[in-house]
């Protein structure tokens, strides 16, 4: 039973830390053809809740597989349950080491005159932006090994014989 619980956390953590980089995929065209100083305010203004929440639910489904993986490390899904927790915290990483140093870059000019904030933006976005793209990747990379270990053998996870 416990088995079947931890997997239904982290298949639902995991779908929900889907989200915000979907949401991210989904904008990045129009975003991507905004004038800088408009892509400047539209961004600075619209993802406060993403770090926020986003942030803690991926950490949170990263460690809830990482601790499945490791009970499942005796099971024939082992291998594919040890992926889909470094797919999770690879995304995180490339969260870390791509979008973070943009974060910090355009916290350093939010008091900036508007011609400076905006071409600040205007240098970063495409950075920005496709450092989501390859945490998303990441992320769905992750959640479809989880799904593939939840699903391999009927009841085979929960009773940790996958």
């Amino acid at each position: 039973m416990a088995s079947r619980v931890h997997m239904a956390v982290s298949l639902t953590l995991t779908a929900l830390g889907l989200a915000p980089g979907a949401a991210h995929l989904m904008e990045m065209p129009v975003k991507l053809g905004y004038a800088p100083a408009f892509y400047a305010e539209v961004t600075s203004t619209l993802y406060a809740w993403y770090g926020i929440a986003g942030g803690m639910v991926q950490v949170a489904a990263a460690l809830t597989v990482v601790a499945l993986a490791f009970r499942l490390r005796r099971s024939r899904a082992a291998g594919l349950a040890a992926a889909s927790a470094a797919a999770l915290v690879i995304s995180l990483a490339l969260w870390a080491a791509v979008v973070a140093p943009v974060n910090s870059a355009w916290a350093d000019v939010s008091r900036a005159d508007l011609a400076e904030f905006a071409a600040a933006y205007g240098h970063l976005r495409s950075r920005w932006e496709f450092g989501h793209l390859a945490a998303f990747i990441a992320w769905l990379t992750g959640w479809l090994g989880l799904v593939a270990v939840a699903t391999g053998e009927p009841g085979a996870a929960a009773r940790g014989t996958v």
